[in-house]
């Protein structure tokens, strides 16, 4: 939910970033250790908490989670290697490669480092098995439905491209290449609806009985919202928690062994982290739209663009004024790309919305709230725009955790 930057109790508030802005100039990221461990204690009652750092893959955010003994999701080679710098172990399930397809690059780090892939597909078992018999495997199923918060974020059913719809077909493969299979894993999407938890706490105990394999551990997946307007209610975590623990064991009685109960949170555990600080450089007012433009694009932060995500701004002055919240004016907060959409204030599919804000002028500063997670990690050079810092606010002191790219670095790949 977003925070009040009014209270001065929280450690992010309008002090704090003017004092933020003054010493990095906008714009760029922040982040605020101690929200994250917060949400870490929430999971607490769950076996294994494994990050799914593509919400948020900065070595540094990694390490905090390291620190908690939080294990990490890769779903790449380059998440691997952040994982591996950031203090991760090989060998062990402190690692596990999640994904579709395994390239030879891929692969071969997978297999030389002995990491537990999650197969999303018969072809990856039969890959891994030719290199690597014996390798731990877990297998991540399609239910048949999936569901989202938005069509994009639908990970099951028919047009989900994860997952594999029939595990069976997969055991004659594990068999043959003496694969292990250590665990299932299933993720429908992302967003919380308690009928359809339901459904695939229900789906999970089906496969696992028509499946019949001596697994150790079982995975949640991930896409544990938050609430991203103030009217909307925080996910009840106990009630999440005891509908997938009443499947656990379940499957412990029906399989004669303890089971683990893993969880795999993105944003729930990074979003209401992280805010993003722009400055305003121009106004400008057409028959019936007031726009006002700021430093950051959808380059930045694509949710807008990308889902019609809903963040909720902050106003800051720039010149020490006290804002008027009493005159609100319906306002588009939109960025500076040559592009149509890069407007902050949309609905999914593109219609541009108008958001209630003060008298903006140049030079304020506009805070977008609970940017933490999916923010910096899809971040692009578009339009060469090189990528903003990231700040870090841990134990009251501030750390640059992303230097800001400079143009040389960003064209010296194509010198």
């Amino acid at each position: 939910m977003p925070q009040l930057l009014e209270n001065n109790n929280n450690n992010i508030n309008i002090n704090k970033i003017r004092d933020l802005i003054e010493q990095y100039q906008p714009p760029f990221w922040l982040y605020d250790a101690d929200v994250i461990y917060k949400k870490i204690k929430l999971l607490k009652k769950f076996d294994v908490i494994r990050f799914a750092q593509k919400s948020c893959s900065n070595i540094n955010i990694l390490r905090l989670m390291k620190k908690k003994n939080i294990k990490v999701d890769a779903v790449s080679l380059g998440e691997i290697e952040r994982a591996l710098i950031s203090g991760f172990k090989s060998h062990t399930n402190e690692i596990i490669f999640t994904a579709d397809i395994l390239d030879n690059e891929t692969l071969s780090k997978v297999v030389d480092f002995q990491i537990p892939v999650n197969a999303g597909s018969l072809d990856m078992l039969i890959q891994l098995g030719k290199v690597s018999p014996g390798h731990n495997v877990w297998l991540r199923i399609n239910p048949g439905f999936g569901y989202g918060h938005s069509k994009k974020t639908n990970t099951g059913g028919e047009n989900s491209k994860h997952g594999i719809w029939d595990p069976k077909l997969a055991l004659p493969i594990i068999k043959k290449y003496k694969l292990k299979l250590i665990g299932l894993h299933m993720h429908i999407g992302s967003g919380v609806n308690y009928l359809h938890l339901e459904k695939v706490c229900q789906a999970m105990i089906k496969h696992v009985i028509q499946l019949n394999q001596k697994i150790s551990s079982i995975s949640a997946g991930g896409g544990l919202s938050i609430p991203y307007r103030f009217n909307e209610q925080s996910i009840d975590i106990d009630k999440y928690f005891q509908s997938w623990h009443s499947a656990r064991k379940i499957i412990s009685q029906f399989l004669g062994r303890k089971i683990q109960l893993e969880i795999e949170p993105g944003r729930f555990l990074v979003a209401e982290s992280g805010f993003l600080v722009s400055r305003v450089w121009a106004t400008k007012k057409t028959s019936n739209a007031n726009f006002v433009l700021v430093d950051v694009g959808f380059n930045d932060l694509m949710r807008p663009t990308m889902y019609g995500s809903y963040h909720h701004i902050s106003v800051i002055s720039g010149d020490n004024r006290i804002i008027n919240y009493h005159e609100m004016i319906d306002t588009i907060v939109a960025g500076p790309l040559c592009e149509s959409g890069d407007v902050f204030t949309q609905k999914e599919g593109g219609t541009i919305q108008t958001r209630k804000l003060p008298k903006i002028q140049i030079g304020d500063y506009l805070i977008f709230h609970d940017a933490g997670a999916y923010g910096a990690s899809m971040s692009s050079n578009y339009n060469t725009r090189p990528l903003i810092q990231e700040i870090l606010l841990y134990k009251n002191n501030s750390i640059i955790i992303r230097k800001r790219q400079t143009i040389k670095e960003l064209l010296s790949l194509e010198q």
